[in-house]
């Protein structure tokens, strides 16, 4: 990683300047253990952690003052959340792509890769598949096609799967597009605009992405400004780890979500937390800056304390150990029994060929579920924010004053109920249904609760979609 000294993609009006992110880098003091601790009990959904705070406390090496970061991390996210944790999954809709991004197997010049773009029809199958699994969101992902992916076939999609299928809400990973086209695919009912910087180093990035218009890295960078000018309350960034220096990454999502709160009032939506993974057909195949599953911890730690309302997301790139340990330490939604291969639902068919990356963590939602369960946790399949529009800056303001968490809990608690009686699996059905009763009771005198307790005789006698 070196500095850029007159490249464009410094100018001042892009959200992360690099040289401010190297300049705060060098400049950081590691913490002393009086200092770090007085700072961590300082820290609540509303005093977040500064970036310069941030700075220091990635320079840290103190194991205790990590200890201990994490157990104020997973306290200021059941303060914003509660104890639930959003269950999803995504739905590949094409490997075709014309970009060449040096780590991913869709990249177009992997002339090994097995080419797949689904139909409307055939996105609407994979989403039944998820929904008789028991999904109510998913995030569409394509490759990043000028032709075949571009923002019709996209909103075509969408249309189809809401008209056809019970999916609630649909999210969407996709390539940056100019206004007029994220407004189309609001238009459509799309939720979260997901896209990530993969790395805010110039340098790197015009290294790791040498041909496509993912080559400009100015354009991805200001996506989510284009997005919420065309309507889009909720986003969702990342960086790719491994790229390049953790600590520069982290620092520059974390800038990045800064600049958006302070034009649109609004954090990110969601932080996800992807770790590099050998793809097949790339020609990178082992992390150029490595990442270990301690410093994967702190990222998760720094994400939940610098952004406290965000949704940090952990996927199925990592092992399942390091992703239940995630929800211990700040993580708030994890994907479930993922494909990375467009169609790899319904046929239950792994392509190695056409998947973007490898998963680690092949469990299905059942044993997601359970898991989450036995750490003491809820699983939510909700999508009640984004209906009732709690987005944006709305939800942001209500997640930083405790109110979120309100609904977090009945919603979670309607969700996991409405999963226990579609499940066949007797045991699980048992174990969700306690877990509600047990969170019924957490409710106590809640205002909600009259309500909450109709609501769930609904879904009990076989209702869906109830909400608040």
């Amino acid at each position: 990683m070196t500095m850029p000294q007159s490249s464009a993609a410094t100018r001042t009006n892009l959200p992360v300047v690099a040289d401010e992110i190297f300049r705060l880098m060098s400049a950081a003091k590691p913490y002393g253990r009086r200092e770090a601790f007085a700072l961590l009990r300082s820290l609540s959904p509303r005093r977040r952690m500064t970036l310069p705070e941030t700075a220091r406390l990635l320079a840290t090496e103190d194991p205790m003052v990590w200890e201990t970061a994490a157990v104020v991390a997973r306290a200021v996210k059941e303060e914003v959340f509660g104890r639930r944790i959003v269950l999803f999954a995504p739905l590949y809709l094409s490997n075709e792509c014309s970009n060449n991004c040096l780590y991913c197997g869709f990249r177009r010049e992997n002339r090994e890769a097995r080419r797949i773009t689904l139909s409307a029809a055939q996105a609407v199958e994979e989403a039944r598949h998820l929904e008789r699994k028991g999904f109510h969101r998913i995030l569409l992902v394509a490759g990043e096609h000028q032709g075949k992916t571009a923002v019709d076939y996209i909103t075509g999609v969408i249309r189809a799967i809401y008209r056809e299928t019970g999916m609630r809400i649909l999210h969407v990973n996709a390539a940056p597009m100019p206004v007029e086209s994220f407004r189309a695919l609001k238009e459509a009912g799309a939720g979260v605009y997901q896209c990530f910087q993969e790395t805010y180093d110039p340098e790197t990035y015009a290294m790791m992405h040498p041909s496509g218009a993912k080559a400009d890295y100015a354009w991805r960078l200001t996506c989510m400004d284009r997005a919420i000018s065309a309507g889009f309350g909720d986003v969702g960034t990342g960086a790719l780890l491994g790229l390049n220096d953790y600590k520069f990454e982290v620092l520059s999502v974390i800038r990045h979500a800064e600049a958006l709160y302070e034009a649109y009032g609004a954090f990110p939506h969601t932080i996800s937390v992807p770790r590099f993974k050998r793809a097949f057909g790339a020609p990178i195949t082992v992390a150029p800056f490595p990442v270990s599953d301690s410093e994967f911890e702190r990222v998760v730690v720094a994400y939940r304390l610098a952004v406290p309302s965000a949704g940090v997301v952990v996927s199925t790139r990592e092992p399942a150990a390091l992703r239940e340990r995630s929800l211990d330490i700040g993580a708030s939604q994890i994907s479930a029994g993922s494909k990375t291969d467009p169609g790899g639902y319904g046929d239950g068919v792994r392509r190695h060929e056409s998947e973007q990356f490898e998963v680690d963590d092949t469990r299905p939602i059942e044993e997601i579920v359970r898991a989450v369960l036995r750490k003491g946790y809820i699983p939510s399949l909700c999508t009640s924010c984004y209906r009732r529009h709690r987005t944006g800056d709305t939800f942001t303001e209500m997640a930083l004053d405790g109110h979120i968490r309100d609904y977090c809990l009945p919603n979670a608690l309607l969700t996991l109920a409405e999963y226990a009686v579609g499940t066949a699996d007797a045991d699980l059905k048992r174990r969700c249904l306690d877990a509600v009763e047990a969170g019924r009771r957490d409710l106590g005198d809640s205002a909600l609760r009259p309500e909450f307790d109709r609501k769930l005789a609904v879904v009990l006698a076989g209702g869906s979609d109830e909400h608040f």
